[in-house]
């Protein structure tokens, strides 16, 4: 395991412990094939942007993440850290609550200090695990875009494919680990957004900073899939495939 990259990722014992029993336990029931290690930032915060496809993905890019120096914080419900043993792990664990009653600004104003403070933050522009049909990256949520805007910090993406052959789509049921599945993860190079630094009030530049997030999100995915990603996206709000094209460009 490399050393950390930032002191904002120094996580505190209970977190230790999690990734003392997940990560073995990981290592052991599936295998892990992971590119592109030398992509992560080595020092500073970061945002950690990927495709979404099992409850078990987070498992795998934790995996990744930990062992190459960035301990992961992700975003989650404020709700959630009311809950008994969920919420006092969540807390301990330094994951950053959300209040998703909160008007949009507000709801990032904790990752943002947090990013800027050296934090590495993963975010899942989709906002859930993909609903379409192929499996592909659906259309993104602005709040990753928003922030990269705002803070400068590098847009990391990465895609996966495997996770879903443990625990399936929506599949909450106990993780399936026989016959010992293949893990495919790769990390590219940090996402070209400095023409839209400072514009997060843009709606054009948002949607295009975003639309640029999925397509290297795509690109990664491509890789781990071993095929082209199609010219169109999945809108879970419509249940309709909107040519990315026009994603480029406000609606």
């Amino acid at each position: 395991m490399k050393p950390l990259a930032s002191p904002a990722d120094r996580p505190g014992p209970i977190f230790i412990a999690g990734v003392g029993v997940l990560l073995p336990a990981a290592r052991l029931l599936t295998r892990f094939d992971h590119h592109g290690q030398a992509n992560l930032p080595a020092s500073g915060g970061a945002l950690i942007v990927s495709n979404h496809v099992s409850n078990y993905d987070p498992v795998v890019l934790g995996a990744f993440l930990v062992e190459n120096g960035r301990w992961p914080h992700w975003m989650a419900k404020k709700e959630l850290f009311d809950v008994p043993v969920v919420g006092f792990v969540a807390r301990h664990a330094d994951q950053i609550p959300v209040d998703r009653k909160a008007p949009g600004p507000e709801i990032l104003a904790a990752a943002r200090r947090e990013l800027i403070r050296g934090m590495t933050l993963v975010i899942y522009p989709e906002g859930t695990i993909t609903a379409d049909p192929l499996h592909w990256p659906m259309t993104g949520h602005t709040g990753a875009a928003r922030l990269a805007m705002d803070t400068g910090v590098p847009v990391i993406p990465v895609g996966q494919w495997g996770p879903q052959e443990v625990m399936g789509y929506k599949d909450m049921t106990f993780p399936r680990v026989f016959p010992r599945r293949t893990m495919h993860l790769h990390c590219g190079p940090a996402v070209d957004l400095a023409q839209f630094r400072g514009r997060s009030n843009d709606q054009q530049a948002v949607r295009e900073a975003t639309e640029r997030i999925m397509e290297a999100i795509d690109s990664q995915v491509e890789l781990a899939r071993g095929e082209t990603a199609p010219d169109s996206r999945f809108d879970i709000r419509t249940g309709q495939r909107v040519p990315k094209d026009s994603l480029r460009r406000c609606r």
